[in-house]
């Protein structure tokens, strides 16, 4: 099953390739995580690779926070989307509403 796209990464291919940097980094920080807890290692050494991949996730995370803050376009994107949710939450029940 395929993960549904968000409006901005159609929209602004910095935030796609910085979205997609930020969950790589996730999912390796995740799976080191998993290997050290299942060997059950322990050790300065095991405790540095996880905190290192820990600060790389969180910097990737943080540089696609800035942009979206810094993006006219993910801007535009952000108000856009809360004006859809705005108008999604005010329509009658049972009715249906394109946009």
């Amino acid at each position: 099953m395929r993960k549904p796209l968000c409006i901005r990464t159609t929209v602004c291919r910095e935030y796609q390739r910085l979205l997609e940097d930020c969950q790589s980094a996730l999912e390796i920080w995740d799976k080191h995580r998993a290997e050290v807890c299942e060997s059950r290692r322990t050790g300065k050494e095991a405790g540095d690779e996880l905190l290192r991949l820990q600060a790389k996730y969180a910097r990737a995370y943080a540089v696609l926070q800035r942009h979206s803050e810094d993006c006219l376009l993910c801007q535009l994107v952000t108000r856009m989307e809360g004006s859809d949710s705005e108008n999604k939450a005010n329509a009658p029940s049972g009715s249906t509403m394109y946009v």
